[in-house]
């Protein structure tokens, strides 16, 4: 808080002054007033006025003193519980930025670790989705395989069942004649599972070399194909069998991928917002220490300007003490020398009585004037320019021009000790306002 540039000390100082002035200023205006006037003064004993403003003056400066120390107590209330609370904040600052550090370097792990782990399971996802595509061909194909064999196989089948029905009943010749007839010949021949000599004999049959001798009563061609016609209704239930074996082993399959997939999914979906989750939360915690840091070093900086401010205000308390103390021992003792009974005799003496001589008295007050006059012009010295010293400015012309009034030189000082009074009151006003702002 800036207190204003004139101590209290120093407006003490000032209403002293005043005083004195008052009092050289009524010596000072003596040919004005009689010699009788002036002995009938002296018996009003103007000590005492003196002193009854002496005394009015100690009780301003003591209870100005007080009203100091009350609002340094309160100052001081202020600097502790600052301090204090600045201390603790500081504190937990510190505490928390060594919690946000060890939870930004937890938590960048975990996310770390969780980033790896998605791309571990988004790669085994990509695989299983991979084995299910190539899984998906090869079925594709064996089925396009196991269709045609399928096909074949029936249309050989049936086409045998034709010729051994033929044989039987003895149609051959019609039979050789037909598209199954052709049919049957490829596929024989293309028969690896039969002798060389069935084959033969077979095929000779099929083409026609010996169908129109062929005695049906012997069954040999006719065994033949029954038997090749069971191998063939072997072989197509072994291919359907296989076929479903396949189905199977493929659906299976698709089964447990669907199923792989779906996990790996769900783990990834669950891994992404855990990684989103974590990413926002080192954020705001990077931010939250960020914010930690400059606090900390705010109050560490106005801690310690605190701690300055607060020694240089009890530096300059101490001193306004010492020196309010030392200027209401002065006034006690001049009090106490005023007081005593050799003050009105000594003062009697250092005055003119009533029978002094006209050139006495003008003597004696040229040297008070003149007195007046060096203490007029000290005070103008310590006063900002400005209207006191216009009224000091004033009183001195009056003092010099001999043709005022004593009463108007006496209107002057009041006028100049009321506008000293009116600052002070301004000052006190503007302390308390300070102290109060500091209480908030």
């Amino acid at each position: 808080v800036n207190l204003p540039p004139r101590s209290n000390v120093e407006r003490s100082a000032m209403h002293k002054a005043s005083a004195m002035m008052l009092l050289l200023a009524a010596v000072a205006a003596g040919p004005l007033v009689d010699a009788t006037s002036f002995g009938q003064g002296l018996a009003a004993n103007p000590i005492r006025k003196v002193v009854t403003m002496l005394q009015a003056m100690q009780k301003k400066v003591t209870e100005e003193g007080q009203k100091a120390d009350e609002l340094f107590e309160k100052y001081e209330c202020y600097c502790k519980s600052s301090s204090s609370d600045l201390s603790a904040s500081i504190e937990a600052a510190e505490v928390k930025t060594a919690e946000l550090g060890t939870s930004i370097e937890g938590d960048s792990s975990k996310k770390a670790k969780l980033e790896e782990d998605l791309k571990s399971h988004q790669d085994d996802r990509s695989a299983a989705k991979a084995a299910m595509a190539e899984a998906t061909a090869i079925r594709e194909k064996e089925k396009a395989a196991f269709d045609k064999a399928l096909s074949e196989n029936k249309v050989n089948l049936a086409a045998l069942t034709k010729a051994v029905a033929a044989l039987e009943k003895g149609m051959a010749g019609s039979f050789l004649q037909s598209r199954a007839a052709g049919s049957l010949q490829k596929y024989v021949a293309s028969n690896h599972e039969l002798s060389e000599g069935d084959r033969q004999t077979v095929l000779s049959f099929l083409s026609g070399k010996q169908g129109e001798n062929y005695a049906p009563q012997s069954g040999e061609i006719t065994g033949l194909l029954k038997e090749l016609g069971d191998e063939m209704l072997a072989d197509q239930k072994d291919m359907i069998a296989t076929e479903d074996a396949a189905v199977q082993a493929y659906e299976g399959l698709m089964a447990a991928k669907k199923k792989q997939v779906a996990a790996l999914s769900e783990s990834v979906e669950k891994k992404l917002n855990r990684v989103a989750e974590l990413g926002v939360s080192i954020a705001q915690m990077k931010n939250d220490l960020e914010d930690t840091i400059e606090s900390h070093g705010e109050d560490k900086n106005f801690l310690a300007d605190l701690g300055k401010n607060c020694d240089a205000k009890a530096a300059v308390h101490e001193e306004e003490k010492k020196m309010r103390a030392t200027e209401i021992v002065a006034l006690a003792d001049t009090i106490r020398v005023l007081n005593d009974d050799d003050a009105l005799e000594l003062f009697k003496k250092t005055l003119p009585s009533s029978s002094a001589s006209l050139v006495q008295m003008r003597a004696s007050t040229s040297a008070l004037r003149a007195q007046a006059h060096a203490l007029l012009a000290q005070t103008r010295s310590r006063l900002s320019p400005g209207q006191e010293r216009q009224r000091i400015d004033f009183i001195s012309l009056a003092l010099r021009g001999r043709k005022m009034g004593f009463e108007k030189v006496i209107a002057l000082i009041d006028e100049l000790v009321a506008t000293l009074k009116k600052e002070q009151s301004d000052d006190d006003h503007k302390k308390e306002y300070c102290a109060a702002q500091l209480d908030q």
